[in-house]
């Protein structure tokens, strides 16, 4: 009798799995369905896409080109007092156009960086 008990206990425990993992199953299919709709529901109130026509243009002169500049830095200013300047009470460094607009360029035979390393000599 105790074997029977056994694979009475054995087979409702394997019962038990099958419906928990149809369960979580169904739990999960749910939670997609729900997300699902929840986002068609969230794109409905959303603003229409615009058409072809209302779509932005290139300008009359065509695209507008980037302008490169050399800026000069500021100086950091000190805090009075000697105490902690905090981010807010700086102002927007390298604010001036500098004198010079020339970029400059990497020479061949140096470090290859503007002054931060080697002999810069062969």
């Amino acid at each position: 009798m105790s074997t029977a008990m056994f694979d009475l206990a054995a087979s409702s425990g394997d019962v038990l799995n099958v419906i928990g993992a149809f369960v979580g199953g169904l739990v999960i299919a749910g939670a997609l369905i729900w997300a699902f709709w929840f986002g068609m529901r969230v794109s409905d109130r959303e603003l229409p896409r615009p058409a072809p026509g209302e779509q932005p243009h290139l300008p009359e002169g065509g695209a507008v080109h980037e302008t490169r500049e050399v800026r000069e830095p500021d100086e950091v200013p000190h805090a009075q007092d000697g105490e902690r300047m905090m981010p807010y009470e700086l102002h927007h460094a390298g604010t001036r156009t500098g004198k010079d607009q020339h970029r400059r360029r990497w020479m061949p035979g140096s470090s290859g960086s503007f002054g931060s390393g080697g002999l810069g000599q062969r």
